[in-house]
Order: structure tokens, then sequence, then C-alpha cells
């Protein structure tokens, strides 16, 4: 059966939307559910990724791995890296081949929340810093325009996963409808999502902060506006979380080539809702 791609930078939640996945698989289909990975191969990414060759043996073997468990009764979710488009291009030709769907799952992050992830492992599974700075920048973003890439679905650290849209994606073997985690972004989809991430999560932070020292009525200064926040009442995280959050899917759906105005944007969409 179907084959879910992972993709993303090292220590992006790759791991975590994968136990994600594989419970809902499990709940809703009562099919097996397969995760392939380097933990499975132990491989020792310091060593591996240090070294061309055997790179593309472990890659080899993770390919090989998922071409032995793809059939029409498994699901299978490829637990890895998957950073390179020409390699993913393998994957899209090998389900091609076994007659049956795939979608790719883009964990996106930026480089800092990653590298920080990474030094809060367990030393033993930590990437060292060299081999991460080369990983990322290596790294080629995939892009839904390519059929490998697509169905795509990009998933921020904060989203919650589209469950029901990958399933349509894989078991009703048809594109699903446009959506935040499928719509494509104009000029650069991967410096929008973050942008958007990073903007409206200044915002949240900035208005928590002064409203220690405000009192309801004052207007608030955030980061990248040139608008202010006016609150007429005290707001806890919980309902700025909420407004962020629908903020981003609303965003996701009409994304703006002017990342300068996400600030704004955001702002003038706080102003609405709270009063």
């Amino acid at each position: 059966m179907p084959l879910v791609v992972m993709c993303g930078y090292p220590c992006s939640g790759k791991t975590r939307r994968v136990e994600e996945l594989k419970a809902h698989f499990e709940e809703t289909t009562g099919r097996q559910v397969h995760t392939v990975g380097d933990g499975a191969l132990g491989v020792d990414r310091n060593t591996v990724y240090a070294d061309s060759q055997k790179e593309k043996d472990a890659r080899a073997s993770l390919k090989a791995a998922v071409e032995r468990k793809v059939n029409k009764d498994n699901i299978v979710i490829l637990d890895s890296l998957n950073y390179i488009k020409g390699y993913r291009y393998e994957l899209f030709c090998l389900t091609k081949h076994a007659q049956t769907p795939h979608c790719l799952v883009y964990c996106l992050t930026s480089g800092e929340d990653s590298s920080a992830w990474n030094r809060d492992r367990e030393a033993a599974e930590q990437y060292s810093q060299d081999i991460f700075d080369a990983l990322v920048q290596r790294f080629e973003a995939p892009d839904s325009r390519n059929r490998w890439d697509s169905p795509l679905f990009t998933v921020l650290k904060d989203d919650t996963l589209p469950l029901e849209a990958i399933s349509d994606a894989l078991f009703k073997r048809k594109a699903p409808p446009p959506n935040q985690s499928t719509q494509s972004q104009p000029l650069s989809s991967t410096n929008f999502l973050y942008e958007l991430d990073k903007m409206t999560q200044d915002v949240l932070m900035a208005i928590f902060n002064a409203q220690k020292t405000s009192v309801p009525g004052d207007r608030i200064s955030v980061p990248g506006a040139t608008e202010k926040v006016e609150l007429t009442r005290s707001v806890n995280m919980a309902e700025l979380r909420k407004l962020r959050r629908q903020f981003i899917s609303y965003s996701k759906m009409h994304p703006t080539e002017n990342t300068g105005q996400i600030a704004n944007m955001f702002v003038q969409y706080l102003n609405k809702s709270l009063h």
C-alpha cells in the first residue's frame, strides 16, 4: 500500500510526526504500518553523513527496505532526511512501479530551532555541529510543482498534522483539495512559511510581555509592525495562541508576496478578533 516520505532538516520533528501518522493509520485503517528509518538500520549519523559513499550506501539500504515492504496490504513510512530531490525522485519511481500512491510530509523548521533541538538531545543521539550545518546547507527543499514531491504536506512545528487530508491523498488515490497543507506558496514557500511562523510568534511574545506593565486601553507596539495592538481587556496566552493558529491557517490559504506585511496583517486580525 502507500508510501509516506518524510522530509526535513535534522531534528525537525519528523519522528514525532511519524508516530502520529502510525497511530492514526493503525486506528483508522486496521492495516499494518511499517516504519523504515536510520534508527532501524543502526545508522551512525555522524559517521555516515561525513562520508559520501557511506551515505549513498545508507540511502540505498533505506530504499531497498522500502521496496521490500511496499505491497497491497501495508503502509510504509520512510523516516529519514530525504533531503536530496534526486533521491525523492527514485522513491517516486519505486511507488510508480509498485502502482501505489505516495505523498511527502515536509517538517519545516528554521535552522536555529533544529539546532537547538539537536543540542537538547542526549550526546549519543546528537549530530555534530559540522555535520548538522553541512546537512542544512545541502538540503533541497521539496516543491509541489514536481510530481515526485506531490502531494506535498508542509507542516510547521506547532501545526496540527492534517491526518484526514493525508489519508485522502493516499487511500482515495487523488490529490487532496487545496488547503493549508498543499497549496503552493508564491515566490519561496519555505521563506513565506518561516516568516509567517516567526513573525506571528514574535508578536505574541511582545503582547504577552507588554501586558505585565500595561492596562486595558493601551496601544502596544510589536516587532515588524507599524500598526499597534489595541487591547480593551487582558488576554491570556491560550487565547493568543488560538488566534495565531487561525491566522496562520488563513494565511496559508491566502499567502502574500510581501512578507514584510505579515506582522501588520496579524495585528489587524488581532484587533478585529479581540474587540
